[in-house]
């Protein structure tokens, strides 16, 4: 009888344990997830898109900005008719967009099938005419680019996450993808046993919340003229691609910026993805002669130069280790000053002032004006080539540097670079965007605190021996007469294979406007022009087009 009672105990025991775990797991480790079930068969969740914040230029009109767009899909229950027939109708109405329409419609498993994102609504429209049974459209943000390919690589592109959501790639778009992307907001409803949404029932409301809008320093008309006419140069001399840059070199706010060639960022899909770097941010190369301004200014600011310092080594080639350094005409001009050395653009003479600074201090004066190190303009995909470190420079890596050769830049590094001694000394943050907008509240981008690179007087020397370069120097039959312009120009060879090819160059010219008080600095960039290798030629005529353009736009005034 006791053996008995245990037994029952036992039983009663493990029934009442067993019926415990199951009420914990069901109501404790599960609850939360049942009670959202539940939640589901009572109500109806609809999410609330938010718009993406629009880019906008100097004068607040659009840059990127959304619209009605449209998803395309198919319900396949509701198909009438063969999908091949489906395919032949929608296809030539989608505007050359390399969609396989039938490749999609055939796959299996799925009854309804997201065929084309980011339809337009007249495209939509003209599809929708066809009255085909089973294709039908929702609503989705479109983003557009009002100026087509204009400053593509500037402004990047929307596409999709691994998950499917918009997000931005390259330039602002990708620099900026975290403000200008907004909240999803959402309305909770309850619904009858139907799923038909009760009009007295229970409703909750969380409003989306769009992103900010950016306002830049982008000057629209400055854009339009720099890819305009940097498009013509490309074409004219021949070269495979090319930069243009203008920079305000007091506020560091760019004005401008283009490459080319581009690519339009509402049919990014339809490029390699070699077309969405910009090489303006992302491409280095050996400046060559334009870097002449930064050694010798830095050797004005040292103060082991002055611009009647005379040149004694200047009379022919000089001897560095084993190699020969040799002016690029094969021209000497015994006892230049340093005036002449950069009106000649004289290779031997640079190496002089090279020589003055020593390897230590020429390191830490192109560090000082940014070389080297990321500028940090707000743009995705800025990269960086770096200097060889201190204490390992020899004397030939002295000599080449200071005319240009064995150091790389970035067209924006060099802008910057040039701006210093634009603006009287001061290194300046680069920068496109302004301002934070949003619903009639701005606020300003944090402007970063400006380092004095070298002493006013020392940028106002430089400035001179440039304007002197322009009226003398090799592109003097191209400079615009009349303006007091401060310039320079450059041609380097382009290294392959561990040597410098003789034929293919990268032409430059970097220089400013008024030269006394500049209102915009600017850099140009041609790689590899067939009519002529040299800058004077090729880069120098076609910053002297864009800049007679530029003067009477932004009121620039002859001296006389």
């Amino acid at each position: 009888m006791i053996l008995r009672l245990k037994i029952y105990f036992i039983v009663f025991l493990l029934v009442f344990v067993t019926l415990w775990a199951r009420l914990f797991y069901w109501q404790i480790i599960k609850g939360g997830n049942l009670s959202q079930k539940a939640k589901l068969q009572y109500q109806a969740k609809e999410l609330l898109s938010a718009p993406r914040g629009s880019i906008l230029s100097s004068d607040r009109t659009w840059l990127a900005a959304n619209t009605q767009g449209w998803l395309m899909y198919a319900s396949k229950l509701e198909i009438t008719e063969s999908l091949k027939s489906i395919a032949n109708k929608i296809t030539p109405l989608l505007r050359d967009r390399n969609i396989q329409i039938e490749e999609l419609l055939n796959r299996k498993n799925l009854v309804w099938i997201p065929l084309v994102h980011k339809l337009k609504s007249d495209v939509k429209n003209n599809i929708q005419a066809l009255n085909i049974n089973g294709i039908g459209f929702e609503p989705e943000d479109l983003r557009v680019y009002p100026e087509s390919s204009s400053a593509a690589q500037l402004l990047g592109f929307v596409g999709k996450d691994d998950l499917g959501q918009d997000k931005g790639y390259f330039g602002l778009e990708g620099y900026y993808d975290l403000q200008l992307t907004g909240k999803e907001g959402f309305a909770l409803a309850e619904k009858d046993a139907h799923g038909v949404t009760l009009v007295d029932g229970d409703k909750k409301t969380i409003s989306a919340i769009s992103g900010v809008d950016l306002l830049t320093y982008i000057d629209k008309t400055i854009q339009l003229v720099i890819e305009k006419r940097l498009k013509e140069g490309i074409e004219k001399y021949g070269a495979i691609s090319g930069t243009a840059v203008v920079l305000d070199p007091n506020s560091g706010g760019v004005l401008a910026m283009a490459s080319y060639p581009s690519y339009d960022p509402e049919k990014y899909f339809d490029y390699g993805n070699e077309f969405f770097k910009n090489p303006v941010i992302s491409d280095s190369f050996e400046p060559g002669s334009i870097f002449k301004t930064i050694v010798m200014a830095s050797g004005l600011d040292a103060g082991v130069i002055e611009p009647n310092t005379k040149c004694d080594i200047c009379g022919g080639p000089v001897k560095v280790d084993k190699y020969s350094i040799e002016t690029w005409d094969n021209k000497y001009h015994p006892d230049s000053t340093m005036t002449d050395v950069i009106v000649h653009s004289d290779n031997v003479g640079m190496t002089f002032v090279g020589r003055k600074l020593g390897a230590g201090l020429l390191y830490d004066y192109l560090t000082k004006f940014g070389i080297g190190e990321l500028s940090g303009v707000d743009l995705q995909g800025e990269e960086n080539s770096g200097l060889r470190g201190k204490g390992s420079w020899n004397d030939v890596d002295l000599a080449t540097a200071s005319f240009g050769q064995g150091v790389a830049v970035t067209p924006i590094q060099m802008v910057r670079a040039a701006a210093v001694i634009a603006n009287g000394g001061n290194l300046v943050k680069p920068k496109v965007v302004a301002k934070i907008t949003k619903d009639g509240w701005e606020e300003n981008i944090d402007k970063e605190q400006e380092e004095r690179v070298i002493s006013t007087g020392a940028a106002e020397k430089m400035t001179n021996m440039m304007v002197a370069a322009v009226k003398n120097g090799e592109a003097k039959w191209t400079q615009a007469k009349g303006f007091k312009i401060a310039g320079k120009t450059g041609t380097a060879q382009i290294p392959i294979g561990g040597h410098y090819d003789d034929k293919k160059t990268i032409a430059s010219f970097v220089g400013f406007a008024p030269a006394d008080k500049p209102k915009f600095v600017m850099l140009v960039t041609l790689r590899e022009p067939k009519t002529s290798p040299w800058g004077s030629e090729t880069a120098a005529p076609l910053w002297f087009s864009i800049a007679r353009d530029l003067f009477p736009y932004l009121g620039i005034q002859p001296e006389n």
